[in-house]
């Protein structure tokens, strides 16, 4: 039952606080990607039940990265992560595949919630 879950953001401390809240929570954290590419490789090669993605990542936009996810890890579910201001883009990624979205700086208990949602397949 514990679900595996990737972690993809260019800030190692964004990376290393959602793990921590992932892992105190029982979930499995299976990688942490700092850019696209490594979030694309470490997809197929880790096949996580939910991946946790920055909009904005240094190589290329979190857009670019869900769309090849989506094509890759069809079955992979995907929560964007955002800065407030960035409500477009988290428009664009939810018509492309995106089930949810946390907006930074973001709460624990709102982070759980977003996943446990997104894991069940009933995120808002």
């Amino acid at each position: 039952m514990n679900k595996r879950i990737l972690i993809v953001d260019d800030s190692f401390y964004m990376r290393t606080m959602l793990k921590n809240m992932l892992t105190d929570a029982g979930y499995e954290v299976v990688g942490e990607a700092a850019n696209g590419q490594q979030a694309l490789e470490m997809a197929a090669a880790t096949n996580p039940d939910l991946i946790t993605l920055d909009v904005i990542l240094p190589d290329n936009t979190g857009l670019d990265v869900l769309r090849g996810l989506r094509q890759q890890t069809p079955a992979a579910k995907v929560v964007m992560c955002s800065a407030v201001g960035q409500e477009v883009i988290v428009s664009e990624a939810i018509e492309n595949g995106a089930l949810a979205y946390i907006v930074k700086p973001f709460s624990e208990e709102r982070v759980l919630e977003i996943v446990g949602s997104a894991l069940r397949g009933d995120a808002a």
